[in-house]
């Protein structure tokens, strides 16, 4: 009997990374790392929890000394934002974005997702001396926990509902990333964001010169992201300006692009340590029995659970819905009405970014307030958008079955 080789270490290893590549894992991951979260920050581990994460790290040069939380946030989050844009770029260029209609109906559901849930909330709250402060906590999508629910409950959903919601989390971060720049930022360094620009001049130019060296693009990688950071601007928007230089198109000679060969690599690393690490450490939200106490009386959780609940779900499906009937855009041809609706629930998953905003703009008791109202309604979006998307897979699988239409369009 002949002898069987065992698989060797790298064969498993790109197993195991193709395993974390399926993003219903990925989805699991960032949702068991959320929840690891919740309960250790409502526990008697609360203090040895907090004292990790406001741990600070790094060297005071360039402002580099950061909590292991802001780490998580800004650095191992610009990673994340890196393989979503490539993904967002290769959509735009060869995919189904590519036509002019189709790519401005995300847009537009994303600004109409910022402005909506920030008037709602700004109405609710009216008259309270915080609304001037809360209005911008409901503007935010998270990205990651939105595509890792949608991963979970919709497998049976076109893809075209994967690339819309893509597609609006992406620009509805940058929306909310530009607020945060504009409302929140102290300083803005106007030397380090020429660094950044320059050091993205230059990436862009070694694209053109196909240039493929990874001695040359990690450090160079590492040195925008340092200058976004030292800018005063939210580092992460370092990740979606490097993806969007990234060529996307293969030449002759290769047998991927580079955009494609850089999100394989770096997809397992986004799923099994960026995002869960991340989560882990922006899920720790206290909701001790005062606050309990308060959720149901104030106008300022009530603002960004309204305004995150109801306010992203009527932005979002009514720009795009409107934006269809006056023929500016268009919907995918496999993507329905109900489709839409279903995803457009999934915008009032705030957390990440909603979460950064509530800290910026208020303090102490009320950012704690604010916060675990965007926790609420992140969770309550959740679910509501869940057996939104299980039913309608259920009614795609069924129409590819051949036995019934999925519904109205």
């Amino acid at each position: 009997m002949p002898h069987r080789r065992r698989p060797s270490a790298p064969n498993v290893l790109s197993e195991f990374a193709r395993y974390l590549r399926t993003e219903t894992v990925g989805g699991m991951v960032l949702l068991a790392a959320a929840a690891v979260a919740l309960v250790l920050a409502n526990s008697p581990l609360s203090g040895f929890y907090t004292g990790v994460r406001d741990a600070v790290i790094g060297p005071h040069v360039l402002h580099l000394d950061l909590t292991v939380g802001e780490w998580a946030k800004d650095g191992l989050l610009a990673i994340f934002f890196f393989v979503a844009g490539l993904e967002l770029k290769r959509e735009l260029v060869l995919g189904e974005l590519s036509d002019f209609k189709s790519a401005l109906l995300p847009v537009i559901a994303a600004i109409g997702g910022m402005v909506v849930p920030a008037l709602v909330a700004l109405t609710i709250a009216w008259g309270d001396p915080r609304a001037s402060a809360v209005w911008a906590v409901p503007v935010a999508t998270d990205i990651a926990f939105a595509l890792g629910v949608l991963a979970l409950t919709g497998s049976g959903m076109p893809n075209s509902a994967r690339v819309f919601l893509l597609s609006l989390a992406v620009v509805d971060d940058l929306g909310a990333i530009l607020l945060i720049a504009v409302l929140f930022t102290s300083s803005f360094n106007l030397v380090a964001a020429g660094v950044a620009v320059l050091l993205l001049v230059g990436y862009w130019y070694l694209q053109r010169r196909r240039v493929t060296s990874a001695w040359i693009y990690v450090p160079l990688a590492i040195a925008v992201w340092v200058a976004v950071h030292s800018s005063g601007v939210h580092a992460t928007l370092a990740g979606v300006a490097l993806a969007l230089l990234t060529r996307v198109r293969k030449d002759p000679y290769e047998k991927e692009a580079p955009a494609l060969r850089l999100e394989h690599r770096l997809q397992p690393w986004s799923a099994a340590v960026a995002v869960p690490v991340f989560a882990l450490f922006a899920a720790g939200v206290p909701i001790g029995a005062e606050v309990l106490g308060k959720l149901a009386g104030d106008r300022l959780v009530l603002a960004v659970f309204v305004g995150l609940v109801v306010g992203k779900f009527v932005g979002i499906a009514g720009t795009a819905l409107l934006a269809v009937r006056l023929k500016v855009a268009v919907l995918p041809a496999d993507l329905g009405k109900r489709d839409l609706a279903a995803v457009a629930v999934l915008g009032g998953v705030g957390f990440t970014v909603s979460l950064l905003i509530a800290e910026l703009s208020l303090s102490g008791p009320d950012a704690e307030l604010a916060k675990a109202g965007v926790l609420i309604a992140s969770m309550v979006a959740s679910l509501v958008a869940a057996g939104l998307l299980i039913r309608r897979g259920r009614a795609h699988r069924r129409n590819a079955a051949g036995d019934r239409p999925p519904g109205p369009r």
